[in-house]
This record gives C-alpha cells, structure tokens and sequence, in this order.
C-alpha cells in the first residue's frame, strides 16, 4: 500500500516507531493508532491547514491537536529530531523557509526624524 501524500513511507515509520510512547511495555496506555496520529500531525504541518481541517480519517482535531502538544512538552518530538539529525546517514536536512520570519519593522530600516511608516508620519 502506497503512502498518502504527506505521510510516512515503511521506512520512514520504521525508523521512528521506536522513539514513540506508547508501546507495549511503557508506562500508561499503550497507543494502537500512533502512526496514524503522526501522519495527521504531519498533515497538518506539512499542508499548512489549521487543525479544524484535518481530514476525518486521521480522528477529531482536537482530540489530534491535545496529543500533539503534550508530546510537545513532554519533549518526544525533540527526541524524535534528535535521532534522526544523529544519523550520519541522514542523505538530507531542510528547513522550511515559511517558518523563518523577521519582524514586522525589519522592513523599514534604520529609523529617525522624518522617516515614513505605516502610512503615518514619524516624529521624535
């Protein structure tokens, strides 16, 4: 079975499964459905959709969302990063440039008397 767009391959899941809570063995409850949760979080993020539009396949959003960010303070998705980012054979490592911003007055350079922004003028 062919990978979704924006989901994990075999080998991709293979590779992190392991570094995931919920295995059989740990502490707490053990997830059935983590692979499918990791490609609704990869979904999301890779789509730039908000949550509310998650595909119903992946479960409720919210329910989606909650168990992201507690994986984010729990610090997994760190764990997960830093195995990958690790591996010596990792054949590539991007960085989406959507998440790079500057702020907003970046723009307007150095200010002083006289300069205009935002379409008002600015005086000492």
């Amino acid at each position: 079975m062919a990978a979704k767009r924006y989901e994990l391959n075999e080998a991709q899941w293979s590779r992190i499964s392991s570094l995931l809570p919920g295995k059989t063995g740990d502490a707490g409850r053990t997830a059935a459905d983590n692979r499918l949760f990791v490609n609704g979080c990869l979904w999301v993020l890779r789509s730039g959709a908000h949550w509310c539009d998650l595909p119903e396949r992946y479960g409720q959003w919210k329910t989606v969302h909650r168990r992201f960010s507690r994986w984010c303070h729990a610090g997994v998705w760190e764990r997960v990063f830093a195995a990958l980012t690790a591996d010596r054979d990792n054949q590539y490592l991007m960085i989406d440039s959507t998440i790079v911003r500057a702020h907003q007055q970046a723009a307007s350079g150095k200010g002083g008397p006289g300069i205009r922004r935002w379409g008002a003028l600015e005086v000492d």
